[in-house]
């Protein structure tokens, strides 16, 4: 396959919609001719019945469509429910054990100044942390699961970006620590009850 039906191919398939040729060209920096021969070779790739996939004219573009014979599976697999994305409390809370575990929820709830029950609860029931021992105190240690690891695309912790590499000037800093102590102050006293 050449490389300019490599690239359409790729494009088709980061759109969410049909691409026009016109599209094409200006997004490869081609001619309409060149476009058209890339996808004239595409068309012979995606033949219906060779592949999963198939090229497809729809709405004024081109489209990777499904090929019909997997339309049951396919109705299948996407019935499953969808994980629904992560609360900022629970972003929070995973970056935590992410990069100090095994940690215990004391320690998160002391980093990030507020209960941490919820958080690491939902996170351990949705499979992306897990029990990993006791800490000298008897508190459960948490660490990240494999499920982790392939939801963010890592192949170890080692992926993870290194905290090193954002070292703040000592203006920023001052700032965050401000920052930080104001939100800490604000979340005290609305937890503070009513005179």
């Amino acid at each position: 396959m050449s490389e300019l039906a490599r690239i359409i191919e790729a494009l088709l398939f980061l759109s969410p919609d049909p691409v026009s040729a016109d599209e094409l060209a200006q997004a490869t920096a081609c001619e309409s001719d060149e476009v058209a021969a890339a996808l004239a070779e595409l068309d012979r790739a995606y033949a219906p019945g060779a592949r999963g996939l198939q090229l497809k004219r729809v709405a004024g573009g081109i489209a990777l469509a499904t090929d019909p014979v997997a339309e049951e599976a396919s109705r299948r697999l996407l019935a499953k429910p969808r994980t629904p994305p992560l609360t900022p409390a629970q972003a929070e809370t995973l970056a935590i054990v992410a990069y100090l575990q095994p940690v215990s929820r004391p320690e998160i709830t002391r980093i990030r100044g507020v209960a941490a029950e919820s958080a690491s609860a939902t996170l351990e029931e949705r499979g992306f942390i897990e029990e990993a021992g006791r800490s000298q105190f008897g508190a459960v240690l948490y660490r990240t699961t494999d499920l982790f690891l392939k939801l963010f695309g890592l192949d170890s912790l080692k992926g993870l970006p290194s905290v090193a590499e954002w070292d703040p000037s000592p203006e920023e800093q001052a700032d965050l620590r401000d920052r930080l102590l104001r939100a800490g102050e604000q979340r005290a006293g609305d937890a503070s009850p009513a005179a």
